[in-house]
C-alpha cells in the first residue's frame, strides 16, 4: 500500500511533449542545425544534459550549448508555456489521494520556476507536499538524481512504500535505479510497449483515467 505519489510533470500532468519538442527545434534550427522536431520529440523527458549530446557533436555542444539551452528556454517560455493545458482529472487525482492521507510530490526535469507555472495551470498548487526540480538534480533522467533527491524529501517514506507516476521510458528507468516502481500514462504520446519495456508495472491513459480506476492500483 503506497503511502507516497511522485509524479512526473511534463506530459503526465499538463500537455506539454510536443511544445517542448518544437521549442528545441526552433533552438536548434537558429543555431544552424536543422532537427525533426518527431527526432527531438522521442527524448523529451530528459534534461538538457541528456538530451543535447544526441543531436550535437560535442564540439558543437562545447561551444555552442549553453547559448542554445539558455535560448531555448526562452523560446519555450515566450512561445510555448502559454499553450500548455492540463490533462483532464489532475486536480480531482490530487484531491482523492489528499483525501486518503497520500504524500504527493513532483519530480520534475523542468526548472523550479516552470514547476510553479505547471502547479498553477493543473490546478494543484496548494495539493502537493513537496517537489524537486532539475535544480535538485546533477543528472537528469534516465539517472535516479531526482527520485533521489524526492525520496529524501519524503519523510522516511520507503521506497518500497512509494510509487511513481510517469509518461516517459526515461521515468521508469530513472524510477527502477531508486527503487521505486512506476505507473505508465500514455498522455504523453510514448507507446505503451516502451513504458513496460522500461518496467511499468501498470498502464493507464490519462491521471482521468487513474481515477475512474483508482481502487485498482492504489492498494498494489
Amino acid at each position: 500500500m503506497p503511502q507516497a505519489i511522485i509524479f512526473d510533470v511534463d506530459g503526465t500532468l499538463v500537455d506539454s511533449v510536443d511544445l517542448h519538442a518544437r521549442s528545441w527545434q526552433d533552438a536548434f534550427r537558429d543555431f544552424g542545425h536543422d532537427i525533426d522536431a518527431r527526432a527531438i520529440r522521442g527524448h523529451i523527458g530528459k534534461g538538457r544534459d541528456q538530451l543535447m549530446p544526441v543531436f550535437l557533436s560535442k564540439g558543437n555542444l562545447d561551444r555552442q550549448g549553453d547559448a542554445i539551452a539558455a535560448h531555448r528556454s526562452a523560446l519555450f517560455k515566450e512561445r510555448y508555456l502559454p499553450l500548455v493545458i492540463a490533462f483532464p482529472g489532475v486536480r480531482d487525482l490530487f484531491l482523492r489521494l489528499r483525501q486518503d492521507r497520500r504524500t504527493i510530490a513532483l519530480a520534475s526535469s523542468a526548472r523550479d520556476e516552470e514547476l510553479e507555472i505547471y502547479k498553477r495551470i493543473a490546478g494543484i498548487a496548494e495539493l502537493t507536499d513537496t517537489q524537486t526540480s532539475s535544480d535538485d538534480a546533477e543528472r537528469s533522467k534516465p539517472h535516479p538524481d531526482i527520485f533521489h533527491a524526492a525520496l529524501a524529501r519524503l519523510n522516511g517514506i520507503e521506497p518500497r512504500d512509494t510509487i511513481v507516476v510517469g509518461d516517459t521510458p526515461y521515468d521508469a528507468e530513472a524510477a527502477g535505479k531508486a527503487g521505486l516502481r512506476t505507473i505508465g500514462v500514455l498522455c504523453g504520446g510514448f507507446p505503451e510497449q516502451d513504458l513496460r519495456r522500461t518496467g511499468c508495472f501498470a498502464i493507464y491513459r490519462d491521471p482521468a483515467d487513474m481515477l475512474r480506476r483508482y481502487e485498482e492500483w492504489i492498494d498494489l
